[in-house]
């Protein structure tokens, strides 16, 4: 045998919710990888094995209830059936659902691929009382069929051995023996456009043609497509094909795509009729009992929220502690890098020391997020294969349908925050379930809008300033106020620049529930983990140089810096000072030598807290007195003189972080963010912002938190600083006339902003575009800042109070809410005629 038969390429496709995933476990073992198809963000799983006759690589296609162009997943399973022509293709069915299972099976077989059926779940089929005959089943489809239990891994030797042979026997079988479905009174019509094709030479040899010709009779724009591209004279087949739709609709009074789907389910009903045996036709299945309490009518909505409360609590809350353990592993990580690096300076580092660093700290801020996914995507992984996520879609689909949404972006808006305290890089990540690719874009764009924990100090802060009676009205309008701006923004998106996104019909599907196995579960939870870690390693070194260098170039003014020399040669003098008259004062007269005492003190007490025991402790200080021995007493003082010029070195040292840390934050007033933020009032007066606020709203863009850092030392100018930032803020807020209002204004933009630097690389991650990366930075911001504008210059200009104008806001945004929702899809309503649901007999 020629090695070209020998290494062999294998589809594994099926509809969702058929165990294929296990399937794919369950062949494969450990020799599997994931990557991404190309130009798409779904999933490409690949995995191999090898029997006695060479190496079988097989490809999991997306899950699909069909081969049309509806989704990006039927595409995708499409495309690479007809591009990558496999050796074979292995169905993977439901046993407890053929009749439904074989609606994807017929069209497998319509594009005349050598087919192994996997016939899955024999043992929830027989615990419904339905026993499947599989060699009558193999005998009607011409394939061979192949009982499995892929969870308990029974079959495999089996499977291997029938994809093997029927590999081995490919091209043996009379075509005119191949299965074909039989379409009735269309059948003329598909026999004569499958003729018209069949003029083209170079068609008929890439093509299963009678496939193309049904696809086309169904209204399938890709096929369209094809045929313009290959065919000759495409004009006059399109014009053929469209005269032959309207010519049997004419007749039939229904639909050749409705008529399709029609002679599909009484032949699979047929077939259904004569392979399967009902044993207990009064018996009802275990998973409809389940659902008889899960999804009643009064019942599932508190299931579903006690479901999602509980993933909220075990990955957001719990997985959070864990970043305590991971912690302290990248931050040894980072000191160690740190060693390898320029010493730091007196006052300012050197480049080659402060961006290494900065790209290390936003690697080691997504980094530490690692546990909390490990648990999400288990937790994911969990809900997928036990059936209840299907359940989570069911009952809220009708509401997030209403707003261009899907079901399942309810998970996503949880772990971003609905309420408060979510994050919304974990949210992003849990888009990549959802089907509809609309409604993945609009809600990958919408669930930075919800109140990620990083949010909460500001809001904290502002509103014990300007809202201390009112807090609990304040807290209720943060809290659900984003939720209705998510809502319309997603409205508004999928009616505009996502309206020609490609769309599914909603199919829903009830799988029976299963047990999930715990290989299952870790291997998909490591595997998206990883993917996870690699694709942020590749973004996140490009965008941090460019977050580092807007915020910290050009650097301060020159006389800044001397200010700031002259404060640190006064403390160093200071310093010599105290210490004249010791044994360490000869020692430390040079500034060169003070320094270097400066950061071994620093790094001496950051490996002393380190060490968890008392015998680490004690090496930290054997490896410093062996490399430091003149300047070892003074990190560990044990005469009084010693303790002396201690207390005086950590005087110096306090002084040198307090400036160093002046001069951080006032670089960023003077950087390229900073000078954006005085050129940006002529504009953000018009919502409430001075030059500030600009600079504190820019500096968040990192990370959330530093804008309460921000307005920290922006507003500590000319006041005491020992007091608090709401007392240095009320002090400004009296002289400089800011109001609750302002306070509004703020809290809404801030609900309303840009996500962090983190999440607009998650967004990157999910989309594979830039393009859907700066649009996630520059649409919220122009929607936010017009919104906030109008409601602080109609707010001034009836001169309404903070509180009455946050009640008019919530009213206002609440019925633009309602009456969006009225609002009829126009993409679901051109799709709504080709839906037709088949229902297991």
């Amino acid at each position: 045998m020629s090695s070209e038969t020998k290494n062999i390429l294998i589809g594994l496709a099926g509809q969702q919710n058929a165990g294929k995933s296990t399937m794919f476990n369950m062949l494969t073992g450990a020799t599997q990888h994931i990557a991404n198809y190309p130009g798409v963000t779904i999933d490409k799983k690949v995995g191999s094995y090898r029997d006695d006759e060479g190496r079988v690589e097989i490809v999991d296609l997306p899950g699909t209830y069909s081969l049309t162009s509806y989704s990006l997943e039927e595409r995708v399973a499409r495309d690479f059936l007809l591009q990558e022509t496999p050796h074979a293709i292995v169905n993977v069915i439901d046993a407890s659902s053929l009749r439904r299972g074989l609606y994807f099976t017929f069209q497998v077989l319509e594009m005349s691929f050598p087919v192994v059926m996997a016939l899955n779940m024999v043992d929830v089929a027989e615990a419904n009382g339905r026993k499947v005959d599989h060699e009558k089943l193999s005998q009607l489809l011409g394939v061979k069929v192949i009982p499995t239990v892929g969870r308990k891994k029974r079959g495999k030797g089996e499977l291997r051995q029938a994809i093997r042979e029927t590999v081995n026997e490919k091209g043996s079988q009379d075509p005119g023996e191949r299965f074909q479905v039989f379409y009735e009174e269309l059948e003329e019509k598909v026999v004569a456009i499958t003729s018209l094709l069949g003029a083209s030479g170079t068609m008929s040899e890439a093509l299963p043609l009678r496939w193309l010709a049904v696809k086309l009779l169904e209204g399938d724009s890709e096929a369209r497509r094809i045929v313009q591209q290959q065919h000759q004279e495409a004009e006059a087949v399109l014009g053929s094909v469209d005269a032959a739709i309207q010519s049997f609709q004419d007749e039939m009074d229904i639909s050749p795509a409705d008529h399709i789907v029609s002679c599909r389910d009484r032949l699979a009903a047929s077939i259904v009729e004569q392979c399967v045996e009902v044993s207990a036709v009064h018996t009802v299945r275990t998973s409809e009992k389940i659902d008889r309490v899960l999804l009643h009518r009064g019942l599932a909505p508190i299931f579903l929220v006690l479901t999602v409360y509980l993933i909220y609590e075990l990955s957001i809350v719990q997985g959070y502690k864990l970043t305590f353990l991971t912690w302290p592993a990248l931050a040894w990580v980072r000191a160690t890098v740190a060693g390898f690096l320029p010493d730091p300076g007196l006052l300012q580092d050197t480049i080659l020391r402060t961006l290494p660093l900065w790209m290390m700290d936003s690697v080691n801020t997504l980094l530490n997020y690692v546990p909390v996914f490990l648990i999400l995507f288990a937790l994911i992984a969990i809900l997928e294969d036990s059936g209840y996520m299907a359940r989570i879609a069911f009952i809220l689909d009708r509401v997030f349908q209403s707003f261009g949404l899907h079901g399942q972006s309810t998970l996503p808006f949880i772990l971003g925050g609905v309420f408060t305290g979510g994050c919304a890089v974990p949210g992003i990540m849990a888009t990549k379930g959802i089907p509809d690719e609309r409604s993945r874009l609009a809600t990958i764009l919408t669930v930075p809008y919800m109140n990620c924990l990083a949010k909460i100090p500001l809001y904290t802060l502002l509103v014990n300033i300007y809202f201390t009676a009112h807090k609990s009205y304040v807290m209720l309008f943060i809290s659900t106020i984003t939720i209705i701006m998510a809502m319309i923004v997603a409205k508004l998106l999928t009616s505009t620049i996502l309206y020609g996104r490609e769309t599914a019909p909603f199919v829903m599907e009830m799988p029976n529930y299963h047990m999930p196995t715990m290989t299952g579960v870790l291997r998909r939870a490591f595997d998206r983990t990883w993917i996870y870690i690699k694709k942020v390693g590749t973004i996140v070194v490009a965008v941090a140089i460019c977050v580092y260098v807007l915020l910290q170039f050009p650097g301060l003014p020159e006389d800044r810096m001397a200010h700031y020399e002259q404060q640190m040669d006064g403390a160093i003098a200071g310093f010599q000072q105290d210490i004249q008259g010791t044994a360490y004062a000869d020692i430390l007269q040079h500034e060169d030598r003070i320094l270097q005492l400066l950061n071994i003190s620093a790094t001496y007490r950051e490996a002393k807290l380190a060490a968890s025991t008392q015998e680490a402790s004690r090496a930290v200080d054997v490896r410093y007195e062996a490399k430091h021995p003149e300047l070892f007493p003074l990190l560990r003082p044990r005469d009084a003189e010693a303790r002396s010029v201690s207390r005086s070195l950590r005087s110096l040292a306090n002084e040198r972080s307090n400036l160093r840390g002046q001069i951080r934050e006032e670089t960023i007033v003077h950087s390229y963010f900073g000078r954006v933020g005085r050129a940006l009032e002529p504009v953000t007066q018009y919502a409430g912002f001075d030059w500030k606020i600009n600079v504190a709203l820019i500096s968040s863009f990192a990370a959330r938190e530093s804008s309460v850092a921000t307005l920290g030392v922006l507003f500590q100018e000319g006041v005491d600083e020992n007091i608090t930032l709401e007392e240095r803020m009320e002090r400004e807020s009296e002289a400089g006339g800011r109001t609750p209002l302002h306070a509004l204004a703020l809290m809404l933009f801030f609900a309303l902003y840009p996500p962090c630097l983190a999440t607009t690389i998650m967004v990157k991650v999910q989309t594979g575009s830039y393009k859907w990366m700066l649009f996630s930075i520059a649409f919220p911001t122009v929607f936010g800042l017009a919104v906030v504008s109008g409601v602080f210059t109609l707010g001034s200009l009836f001169n309404v109070s903070g509180i009455q104008a946050m009640g008019i806001f919530y009213v206002a945004a609440l019925a633009t809410a309602i009456v969006l929702s009225l609002m009829e899809d126009p993409a679901w309503k051109r799709q709504r005629s080709n839906i037709v649901g088949t229902k297991e007999a």
